[in-house]
């Protein structure tokens, strides 16, 4: 685990500590940051910032 970040936690209904797990998807190696954070407490995962969403032509091809 790495970054620590105060988020409000939906399921603890408080704001608590939230730590970044090192991440395996792959959303750092262009640089970027990582969107997933766990909550320290009772471990809510969230999705934090902008997530790439596929290309309409990539879902026609795909149906």
């Amino acid at each position: 685990m790495s970054d620590l970040q105060t988020l409000p936690c939906p399921t603890c209904a408080t704001e608590t500590t939230f730590e970044q797990p090192t991440c395996i998807d792959g959303h750092t190696e262009d640089g970027g940051a990582c969107p997933e954070w766990a909550c320290t407490d009772c471990g809510t995962a969230l999705v934090v910032g902008g997530v790439p969403v596929a290309r309409r032509e990539v879902w026609d091809r795909a149906a």
